[in-house]
């Protein structure tokens, strides 16, 4: 599998903080921001010192062009991303650039974008190990510690380079706000969002995630948001992939299949209140690798987004790296794990089922 890394997203300095919010003069010591290099430096490691290591190719990454982020985000919101570069902002109360970041989010889209590019050029997976995460950020919007929203430039590069319908599945633990906002009235692509049910989080985030949000217009349909309720772990996961994404997916026909590959789902998160383990990303991972066999002739990108416990996460990309390759988990998990009730399990699977139903969707 090639894996693509350029040095330069680790120039975006989202500095220390109450975890991410701003400095507290009340603290004896601020903390790191939880989307900082710490996290990816792990991620890199480990999947260069650990067993998947012999499995992987790494390839240079390169910059983002403004032409290439124009086919995703408005030219008025790129003019204030680039202004904010000279001295940084705060965009919001979670999501800061500092002085010289741009470059940072540059690589980010930009490795996304050679990720992509290698996918379409061999047939075969690729993955962009990146930072800053992109599917918060909407056309017009920065939010969640995004900016540039890497999945959606890629998606649309795709189809400047030939391929009509495009499928992302995004099973970070947060609705993805900017991805869904970007394509909603868009039938060619079909966006998939598996996430913690936390609603709307203000203005920044207005979208609730909820199974209702079903596209608009043209693209009414097209939109298919699966929110799951907290303590969701590895058995209600993959049930709800095998029972809605999957039947959605072989309806759709993609030429292309992303994944956000958020490991903020997992038990150790600072950032959420989900259950997953590695064996599970690894068995979701697995999944997408083999509707990718099957309906867009192995043409699989993956693109990292959130994880915030900066060992675990590690552990977890290595996991859900393997399954990308068709492969079982082979690293022990180093931490320990308590299942979901099964009786929880198809309590949550039957009520998930019914809001789906009521907001008209329909599955085999």
């Amino acid at each position: 599998m090639d894996i693509f890394w350029h040095d330069d997203v680790l120039r975006h300095d989202t500095a220390a903080g109450v975890f991410e919010a701003p400095p507290s003069d009340l603290l004896a010591e601020q903390l790191l921001h939880p989307e900082s290099n710490p996290r990816l430096l792990n991620m890199r490691a480990i999947l260069q010192r650990g067993p998947v290591a012999s499995s992987l190719n790494w390839h240079e990454g390169r910059h983002a062009s403004e032409e290439e982020l124009l086919r995703f985000h408005d030219a008025d919101y790129l003019r204030g991303i680039f202004a904010a570069d000279a001295q940084g902002k705060r965009f919001s109360s979670t999501t800061l650039m500092s002085a010289g970041s741009l470059a940072g989010l540059l690589a980010a889209a930009g490795t996304s974008l050679l990720a992509l590019e290698s996918v379409l050029a061999t047939g075969n997976p690729a993955m962009a190990l990146v930072r800053p995460p992109g599917h918060h950020a909407a056309p017009a919007m920065a939010d969640g510690y995004c900016f540039f929203n890497n999945i959606g430039v890629a998606a649309r590069a795709a189809q400047a380079a030939g391929l009509e319908r495009v499928a992302i599945v995004d099973w970070d633990v947060h609705h993805g706000n900017g991805t869904q906002e970007g394509f909603y009235d868009d039938p060619s692509v079909f966006t998939v969002s598996l996430h913690m049910d936390h609603g709307a989080w203000g203005p920044s985030h207005p979208q609730s995630g909820a199974a209702d949000e079903r596209g608009y217009g043209a693209g009414l349909g097209s939109n298919l948001n699966l929110p799951l309720p907290m303590g969701s772990g590895d058995q209600l996961y993959e049930m709800v992939f095998s029972r809605f994404v999957e039947p959605a997916l072989r309806a759709f026909k993609p030429d292309l299949l992303i994944i956000a590959n958020g490991l903020d789902a997992s038990q150790f998160d600072p950032n959420g209140r989900q259950l997953v383990t590695m064996q599970g990303f690894n068995r979701l991972a697995r999944r997408a690798r083999a509707l990718a066999d099957e309906l867009c002739q192995g043409r699989l990108l993956v693109v990292q987004e959130g994880g915030y416990n900066p060992a675990y996460s590690a552990y977890c990309l290595h996991a859900a790296t393997e399954g990308f390759l068709g492969q079982p988990s082979t690293l022990p998990d180093p931490l320990a794990y308590m299942p979901e009730p099964a009786a929880r399990v198809e309590a949550d699977l039957a009520a998930l089922d019914t809001r789906l139903a009521t907001a008209g969707w329909k599955f085999a």
